[in-house]
């Protein structure tokens, strides 16, 4: 088996992975990822004993116990670009023998979970309700860079989307990862499920109108009026696409799961969004600790 180069897989000093500048036994088997580096504490906060204590750049890592639960909970900033950073490291430091510099023979699998904030596309999903994606559905175009094969389902929703919004493929070529069915089936009807849209930006990708107009408009309109089936977009945010379909092709469970701060169809935002994020930690911590641990 090849050995991967220096320059492809950077290693530091203490024998950390470059970005996270984290080591192979300081990550455990559940990951939690948050775009915010202050949230990695509010979080941990809830552990009953931390281990590990790690930041580097927008890379804050805390790695600790629910009970017998081991969880690490790491910061990717905001963005998709930062996913791609986030999840081929943390696959690397369970995957990739860093004294060989080979794959390891033995696939290790983790469940991967988003804990973020977005925005509502549907009337009936209120400020500081929960989501939890079902897919997530990308206008960032990270995942073209990759080699994969759609499924048939996944191609449809794809051209359907295109079709129904009127996206121009000189902007996007959208791409559609389903999220991890066995972690969603553990989230109940207090979350909302529906398709997550990622968004390369937060301005003019999301349709927000400052001082510069926009190049697809309505987009908030077409966005809410799609349909596919029995699915709908219910939320958008930054990051889901990228860790839906980086997770998938690397062979790992992801589910993103949100709160909800603003809702753009009725043009209303969260009274007290610390609150409604803290809601969304203690709720989901709940469910996560009782779930096994990765095989």
């Amino acid at each position: 088996m090849a050995k991967i180069p220096d320059s492809e897989l950077i290693i530091n000093g203490r024998g950390a992975i470059y970005h996270l500048d984290v080591r192979p036994e300081e990550l455990a088997g559940t990951v939690i990822l948050v775009g915010d580096p202050d949230r990695v504490s509010k979080v941990s906060q809830h552990f009953d004993r931390i281990e590990h204590q790690l930041h580097h750049r927008e890379f804050n890592t805390h790695t600790g116990y629910i009970g017998k639960k081991r969880i690490s909970v790491v910061s990717t900033g905001i963005g998709p670009d930062n996913i791609d950073i986030a999840l081929n490291e943390i696959d690397a430091l369970v995957n990739i023998d860093f004294e060989t510099r080979e794959i390891r023979n033995q696939f290790r699998s983790l469940n991967i979970f988003r804990f973020g904030t977005s925005g509502s596309l549907q009337p009936e999903i209120p400020v500081d309700s929960l989501v939890a994606g079902t897919h997530g559905l990308g206008l960032d175009n990270v995942l073209n860079y990759y080699k994969y094969e759609k499924s048939e389902t996944e191609k449809a929703l794809a051209q359907s989307f295109i079709e129904q919004t009127g996206i121009r493929t000189e902007i996007t070529n959208p791409y559609v990862f389903e999220g991890s069915a066995q972690l969603l089936s553990h989230f109940g009807d207090d979350y909302h499920k529906g398709i997550t849209v990622t968004c390369p930006g937060f301005y003019g990708p999301q349709g927000r109108i400052l001082r510069l107009d926009v190049n697809i408009p309505g987009l908030i309109e077409n966005l809410y009026k799609f349909r596919f089936e029995e699915h709908r977009i219910s939320n958008f945010e930054m990051e889901t696409s990228a860790i839906y379909g980086l997770g998938r092709l690397l062979g790992h469970q992801c589910l993103s799961l949100n709160t909800i701060v603003a809702n753009r169809v009725l043009k209303q935002f969260s009274k007290d969004s610390h609150a409604a994020v803290e809601n969304l930690i203690t709720r989901s911590l709940e469910v996560i600790s009782a779930m096994p641990d990765p095989s």
